[in-house]
């Protein structure tokens, strides 16, 4: 399945890139198992979406949980908590 990641704030600057096409392997379905794929990269990866770590995340422009499904064509994005006064 292809999909489209986009990462924003300090996720972004961590993992140096705005955004990238993929194609997961057939086990990864739900948006947390997207993140775990992520993390398994390592190294920047890893620390910047690590389980636990406080992190926001949307399918198709939505805030959603870890176990949203995904479908070919979406968009997951991750990024920090969002903090304002």
């Amino acid at each position: 399945m292809k999909i489209e990641l986009r990462f924003f704030a300090s996720v972004r600057e961590a993992v140096g890139t705005a955004s990238e096409n993929v194609s997961l392997p057939p086990e990864v379905t739900t948006v947390g198992a997207v993140r775990a794929w992520l993390v398994a990269r390592g190294g920047a990866w890893a620390e910047a979406l690590a389980e636990g770590k406080s992190l926001r995340m949307a399918y198709n422009h939505v805030m959603t949980e870890a176990d949203t499904p995904i479908t070919e064509g979406c968009e997951v994005a991750f990024f920090p908590p969002v903090t304002g006064g």
